[in-house]
């Protein structure tokens, strides 16, 4: 009995304390998170591809840049419920991320889940890499391989049909725990890999297409 009632104890003080998903953005604006977009370096009062609309965070992709978390994370699942707003085109969430604008004087240091439709779920090497099963056959030639412009960065998928129709809801997962990496789209696993990076920043980015967020939640691991 009392081997029962210790038990019992254990597992009420266990849901008592079991983490909780903390929301990252409170559908009122940027707040916890930072903008880097380079051409509004020399114009502050330019436009800002992030804005709040209708309580959804939104990406208008123009001018190219991202908007970037205050904190860093390490062990943690992320969940990104996203949809194109319009015409489809490319996006991506940023993990991991460290020093700023290492690509294209623009993106930092970090893994790029690709959120770009027909290809979600697509790792992109950003100063930081990653080594993922069947890497010649999803990532080119080896020799081609690196992590700057002009190297072969990408890491296919593992699917091609796990998008929702363009107009509807689709959700990311991204489970980053220690160095491993794993990705679902819609519930079907994409991508996993081991990273270079254990930790750092979140970022979602302003490129190619208008891109609308309604959920970008954190849970610790």
């Amino acid at each position: 009995m009392k081997k029962y009632v210790t038990l019992l104890f254990s597992l009420l003080l266990s849901n008592t304390f079991a983490q909780k998903p903390i929301s990252l953005f409170n559908g009122k604006d940027h707040t916890g998170w930072h903008i880097d977009v380079p051409a509004l370096d020399n114009d502050p009062n330019g436009k800002n591809p992030f804005i709040i609309r209708d309580g959804m965070m939104v990406s208008l992709a123009d001018p190219q840049g991202h908007i970037i978390t205050d904190k860093v994370y390490e062990n943690y699942e992320l969940t990104v419920e996203y949809r194109f707003a319009g015409k489809p085109g490319n996006c991506g969430v940023l993990v991991h991320a460290s020093t700023p604008r290492i690509l294209y004087k623009m993106f930092p240091k970090s893994i790029e889940c690709q959120l770009m439709h027909d290809n979600a779920g697509d790792f992109w090497c950003i100063g930081e890499d990653v080594v993922t099963p069947d890497m010649e056959v999803r990532r080119g030639k080896k020799e081609d391989w690196g992590v700057t412009e002009g190297k072969e960065r990408r890491v296919k998928n593992l699917t091609d049909d796990s998008e929702k129709p363009l107009g509807e809801w689709n959700t990311m997962k991204v489970r980053c725990e220690g160095k491993k990496i794993t990705v679902w789209e819609n519930g079907v696993l994409v991508n996993e890999g081991i990273a270079t990076a254990s930790k750092g920043q979140i970022a979602l980015q302003a490129e190619g297409s208008e891109v609308e967020f309604r959920k970008v939640e954190l849970m610790k691991l």
